[in-house]
């Protein structure tokens, strides 16, 4: 399974062997574009993965993603924005699988969560309805796949 995130069309697909079987609406970051910085109202694109799952989050259920990955900590470093030690601090979580260092100056704590009955806008997180992150929540295993696409 994989989950690809369509933020123009504000949908959330669920991917079995190559194919689209389940899409659920969504609501992605205030402002368009790609997140590269805390705050920056963007939600990110690119490839990541599950990286956490909290059954216990205030926005319901949340799938938390390894936002920054190593394309988004290398972009950083380039632009220099972090440090060369936040660099593989970064890319020694995601290449072992662990959740990322969220504070530093590109953000973090990127997570698929609930309440998109409460608002049609996230910080930079992609919300979904209750009862849909009910279902994805059961579905989505840590390591889970996850595409988003502009």
């Amino acid at each position: 399974m994989k989950l690809v995130i369509r933020k123009s069309n504000k949908c959330l697909e669920v991917w079995e062997e190559n194919r689209p079987v389940k899409t659920y609406p969504v609501a992605t970051g205030k402002q368009e574009g790609h997140k590269e910085l805390e705050g920056d109202l963007r939600t990110p694109e690119g490839d990541y993965i599950v990286c956490v799952k909290n059954p216990r989050s205030k926005y319901h259920l949340s799938l938390g993603l390894n936002y920054p990955n190593n394309l988004d900590a290398q972009a950083g470093l380039k632009k220099g924005r972090i440090t060369e030690s936040e660099y593989r601090a970064i890319c020694e979580a995601n290449n072992a699988g662990k959740i990322p260092p969220w504070k530093t100056v590109l953000g973090g704590e990127i997570y698929i969560h609930g309440h998109l009955e409460k608002q049609n806008w996230t910080h930079g997180c992609i919300r979904m309805n209750d009862p849909d992150i009910e279902e994805l929540f059961k579905l989505a295993a840590v390591g889970t796949k996850v595409t988003i696409l502009p």
